[in-house]
């Protein structure tokens, strides 16, 4: 399924890939939150607390994956080096399920400009 992700004058597109993880998400759109960063990575909050951590978790990400942090009932971006990265990869701060894909992943480079605080929208294309 295509995604749509709205914050302040950035939009990108986000291709759900078959997992328990986007199935949930999918049925609880739309989500509307606050961003939160942490270096490169904005990550905002679901209420979705009945997602589990599923087999294939992983803490580095490529760029374009969109992760879903369990234990922060989170969606997040990586788009370039966090506080846990070693080098130059996109590290987030614990395993995370990886749940979509964005359709062009510079796109996401675009979310340097998101602050603390700012809305972003989730929704069916």
């Amino acid at each position: 399924m295509l995604l749509k992700f709205t914050t302040n004058n950035i939009e990108f597109y986000a291709k759900t890939r078959e997992s328990e993880t986007s199935k949930i998400i999918i049925k609880n759109l739309p989500i509307k939150s606050k961003i939160n960063t942490w270096g490169d990575e904005i990550y905002f909050d679901t209420r979705l607390k009945t997602v589990k951590l599923e087999a294939d978790s992983k803490d580095v990400f490529e760029l374009g994956e969109i992760a879903y942090w369990v234990d922060g009932a989170a969606i997040a971006i990586g788009f370039g080096r966090t506080p846990a990265s070693k080098g130059n990869e996109i590290r987030l701060v614990s395993k995370c399920n990886y749940w979509a894909d964005a359709v062009n992943p510079s796109d996401l480079l675009k979310l340097k400009q998101s602050s603390d605080n700012d809305l972003i929208t989730v929704d069916i294309k």
